[in-house]
């Protein structure tokens, strides 16, 4: 790798440190407010879409030792870069017991 390789590596290294600087801080400034963490989420999804249809197929390999390199990367570093959604079960496993009836309109129903 010759020299002006390395310093856009590394200028790009420090880009991608900076975004995860930033996304720690908005999660940090949304905690205990369910709606915009979920807001913060919808984002990031939003813009892993945005990357992933334009930007990305748009720098797709037109050749094949390219589109072999492309994929050995990605089996090498990890896979298909994917954003999981929570599934509803490990959503509802988070939520507190459910009162009993009685105990949340009083013993003397309504």
């Amino acid at each position: 790798m010759n020299q002006s390789k390395i310093f856009e590596s590394e200028k790009f290294s420090d880009k991608l440190q900076d975004i995860v600087r930033v996304v720690h801080e908005a999660v940090a400034f949304c905690q205990g407010d369910t709606i915009a963490l979920l807001a913060l989420l919808r984002q990031l999804e939003q813009l892993h879409r945005e990357i992933r249809d334009g930007a990305f197929q748009e720098n797709l390999p037109n050749n094949r030792q390219a589109l072999y390199s492309l994929l050995k990367d990605i089996e090498s570093e990890g896979g298909w870069p994917y954003i999981e959604r929570m599934r509803l079960q490990e959503f509802l496993a988070n939520l507190p017991p459910e009162t009993a009836p009685e105990e949340e309109w009083g013993s003397g129903g309504v």
